[in-house]
């Protein structure tokens, strides 16, 4: 009885250790890729995918735990290295690991380690010079820049909203544009001459610039953008609402609507939390990916909302879900816009982590004064998105398919309930548009894509301009920042 009882517990532990072992990744067969093993992307905030493989070549698709993966990033030869690392764990088997540089360096080497056995083909050296977010190195030949960041050839939506104009004359657009809008509406007046950025603007409330003036400096730091003169909106609407058969004034804005003729850019959000990755924000599309919530099956199944009361559409998803508390939960954080009626839309609650949205496995996105910009974060998630029809859509809308990456639902709100009940009771359906939404937001919506947007935006529109852009009366210079604590030495020559 007692040899039994041995053998017993020595095959307990067999089995024990076979188990154990099959979940620990295989340090040689697992992957490492991404644009931030490449010396000449530069990025705020750089980064790179680890992919845990097992020991018969089969990818993980849950976490093999979040500390499996050491990541060390150096500059040899530097006694200290001024780099921030984060390996985020994305619970599917993969992880993202992001870096801010916050000083250039020559070379780099990353280290990726499991258990202390290289991973995939590491050690990785970049072979620099390495630049940082703040260094002023611009490349002057954007063709390169563009290969090197593999942007598109050409962007659907740039090439849908410049057709609408055969040519821009900056003298003209400047006369007309400043008449027209500039007594009633807040905007910026830019010409970028020689990679320089020069503003003014027109308007009261102007603050906005701020998210403008960002990118444009950031921009400049990395490439040679072409001269170009044009007005940024800074406000909510899209402002162009002439018939295509009338004189159309080209207008950048961060929202475009079927009803109008706007010229699309990155919402100034998105924008910012590109910039601002691993600093100021706290929301952005590599940190969404790393708190996506309970796995699928052990989220909660009811659609949910928060927000505040910026469209009548709303008022009403907040009754409705009054009504049907056992599929939706929807409740506002504030009121500015309409009178709180209690009695209609229950109290004010407090606000909830975004990233606990995802505790939920349908997400509402709703309009609230355009469209509502955080589709690309809801996306990122791990969640169905149910998304309102809408007149207005963001640069990267019509490339979305309802059915495939978002469930779609009337603009009246008149048939949510019927597409709450569908996913309740399609769960394999809608477990894979929520998976294939997560996708298209880790593929085409990343700081890179956001980067060659906004070089592609401009050379197509400079390309349209028949004059020559100017340094205008009143315009001011939008000077780089001071970085006298790490100060770099470019190593291209001066653009000129």
């Amino acid at each position: 009885m007692c040899e039994l009882w041995l053998l017993c517990t020595l095959l307990v532990f067999a089995l024990s250790g076979i188990s154990n072992g099959s979940n620990i990744p295989c340090a040689v067969k697992s992957l490492v890729w991404g644009s931030g093993l490449e010396p000449n992307i530069v990025l705020p905030a750089r980064y790179f995918f680890i992919q845990a493989v097992d020991n018969s070549g089969q990818n993980f698709t849950s976490s093999p735990g979040e500390s499996t993966f050491q990541v060390k990033i150096v500059a040899p030869g530097e006694e200290f290295s001024r780099i921030w690392v984060q390996v985020l764990d994305r619970k599917d088997g993969s992880f993202v690991v992001r870096y801010r540089m916050y000083a250039s360096y020559p070379n780099l080497q990353i280290d990726v380690q499991l258990q202390d056995k290289h991973v995939a083909k590491s050690p990785y050296t970049l072979t620099g010079p390495v630049y940082h977010e703040n260094c002023e190195c611009p490349e002057d030949d954007s063709a390169k820049w563009l290969e090197r960041m593999h942007c598109p050839q050409s962007i659907s939506q740039i090439l849908r909203d410049l057709a609408f104009f055969q040519t821009i004359d900056p003298d003209k657009i400047v006369k007309e544009i400043t008449k027209r809008f500039g007594q009633r509406q807040s905007l910026c007046h830019y010409t970028i001459k020689d990679n320089q950025v020069y503003i003014k603007t027109h308007g009261e409330h102007v603050g906005f610039r701020i998210f403008m003036d960002a990118i444009l400096l950031s921009l400049t730091r990395k490439v040679k953008l072409p001269d170009v003169e044009f007005f940024v909106n800074l406000g909510d609407w899209p402002l162009e609402k002439r018939k295509p058969t009338e004189k159309l004034h080209p207008i950048l804005s961060w929202c475009g609507s079927n009803e109008t003729r706007d010229i699309v850019m990155p919402t100034y959000d998105l924008t910012e939390s590109v910039l601002e990755t691993m600093g100021r924000v706290s929301l952005d599309m590599i940190s969404v990916q790393a708190n996506t919530g309970p796995v699928w099956e052990d989220k909660n199944s009811t659609a949910f909302w928060r927000g505040r009361d910026s469209r009548r559409e709303r008022l009403e998803l907040v009754k409705l879900a009054r009504k049907h508390p056992d599929l939706i939960d929807a409740a506002f954080t504030n009121f500015f816009f309409f009178k709180h009626n209690e009695s209609l839309y229950g109290p004010l609650v407090k606000h909830v982590s975004f990233f606990d949205f995802f505790k939920y496995k349908y997400q509402i996105n709703i309009d609230g004064t355009v469209a509502a910009y955080r589709l690309p974060y809801l996306l990122a998630g791990d969640s169905v998105v149910l998304k309102q029809d809408s007149v207005y859509y963001e640069h990267f809308y019509n490339d979305l398919k309802p059915w495939e990456h978002y469930v779609p639902f009337k603009r009246d709100l008149s048939d949510l309930l019927e597409k709450i009940q569908w996913v309740k009771n399609h769960d394999v359906e809608a477990k894979k548009i929520a998976k294939a939404g997560q996708e298209f937001a880790r593929n085409s919506l990343m700081g890179d894509t956001i980067f060659c947007y906004y070089v592609k935006l401009f050379q197509e529109y400079a390309n349209l301009q028949v004059g020559e852009p100017k340094i205008r009366e009143g315009m001011e210079l939008v000077e780089q920042p001071k970085d006298d604590l790490f100060p770099c030495t470019c190593h291209r020559k001066k653009v000129c």
